[in-house]
């Protein structure tokens, strides 16, 4: 067992990978990452899979067979995507099995439906059906038109990871989404204590927009706020969690066994070469929070990331402070969160472009 990791882990801090393939579960990568780096959840994307299904002949049979069964691309996504996610549910079913919240594998809904509520929850039931795993998780944009689709879905039973969140003010709207589809579970005779949620932040993005806005204004004041809005940014929505866990309409649900929707931090890897790479790992260190990482980071912790006890509780006032001095500096927050939810709805759509063209030229070969 991996001594850093293992020191994350027993801070609160579940590691999720933020990576899969055919090949990391057929070789036994996954179970080893589970057994020596503290591993305890996984994460997918589009992006993820094409990478996956490009690189190797471990869907090839599979693809052959779809083809020679006549299926569309759409088709074959579905099946290679929920078989790998299966697959990976039951290779963390004894995770799941052995504690209250991990062992959880995170599948997204067609990034294409992210503004259509109605599409997003057929797509969400479809995808928990297929993959057939109590383990699973369901990955459901934070958009406006998500809100609803995330407490329809969990109203049904399904868990889910929110993801695509970068403001505190969204991650509220995101919560109360999910206390809404608690309730109407629990009207509905569902079994609340079935039923899992994350919500995932995203982190280095916001320094990333940020940064660019400050290095455009170029006065001291604005150069010395390079690097710390992500982490308070992320600081103040974990203040937003304690809030309504502490509330008498989360008590009253977790009273029926309801499981908190815990804070996960996502988009974890750094993207400016001049800050720690294990930036958004130890900064954000707390417990009852998933911190799900690429493996360049996982292995960057496990060589010399450092936990220093609870780095968010009690920060709230010095986080507001960074804010205060962004608005001062003369950055409009919240455009900055507007533009990163826009481009993040890009990119998912882009990432799914991209495994369609992926899996196409896959078909090709497998027909040829």
């Amino acid at each position: 067992m991996d001594d850093r990791l293992k020191a994350l882990a027993d801070a609160g801090v579940s590691i999720w990978l933020d990576d899969l393939s055919r090949e990391r579960i057929e070789t036994g990568n996954l179970a080893d990452l589970v057994g020596q780096s503290s591993v305890v959840g996984v994460t997918t994307n589009p992006t993820i899979f094409a990478a996956a299904i490009a690189d190797g002949e471990r869907y090839d049979e599979q693809v052959r067979a779809l083809v020679a069964d006549g299926s569309s691309a759409d088709e074959v996504i579905f099946a290679l995507t929920t078989d790998d996610v299966r697959n990976a549910c039951d290779v963390l079913a004894p995770v799941a099995e052995s504690t209250k919240d991990d062992g959880r594998v995170s599948i997204e809904v067609e990034p294409t439906l992210a503004n259509d509520t109605e599409a997003t929850i057929a797509s969400a039931k479809a995808l928990w059906a297929a993959v057939d795993r109590p383990n699973a998780l369901i990955k459901i944009p934070a958009t406006l038109e998500g809100l609803p689709a995330i407490t329809e879905v969990i109203a049904a039973g399904i868990s889910v990871n929110v993801t695509l969140i970068f403001s505190t003010e969204r991650y509220r709207a995101v919560m109360d989404a999910y206390l809404a589809g608690l309730e109407k579970a629990k009207a509905a005779g569902v079994d609340l204590t079935t039923i899992r949620s994350v919500a995932s932040f995203f982190v280095s993005r916001v320094d990333s927009e940020v940064d660019a806005r400050l290095e455009k204004i170029a006065t001291d004041e604005a150069l010395a706020l390079r690097g710390k809005a992500a982490v308070a940014n992320a600081r103040l929505a974990y203040a937003a969690f304690e809030e309504v866990v502490a509330s008498e309409r989360w008590q009253a649900l977790a009273a029926d066994g309801a499981h908190a929707q815990r804070p996960l931090w996502a988009s974890t890897g750094v993207k400016n070469p001049d800050y720690p790479d294990t930036l958004y790992v130890t900064d954000l260190v707390v417990a009852d929070t998933v911190n799900t990482m690429p493996e360049k980071t996982l292995r960057a912790f496990a060589d010399h990331g450092e936990v220093k006890g609870d780095q968010v509780t009690g920060k709230a006032a010095e986080a507001q402070e960074v804010f205060d001095q962004l608005d001062a500096a003369g950055i409009d927050v919240a455009d900055v969160f507007k533009v990163l939810e826009l481009e993040g709805v890009d990119k998912f759509k882009t990432s799914w472009t991209e495994l369609v063209t992926t899996v196409e030229g896959q078909m090709e070969k497998a027909g040829a």
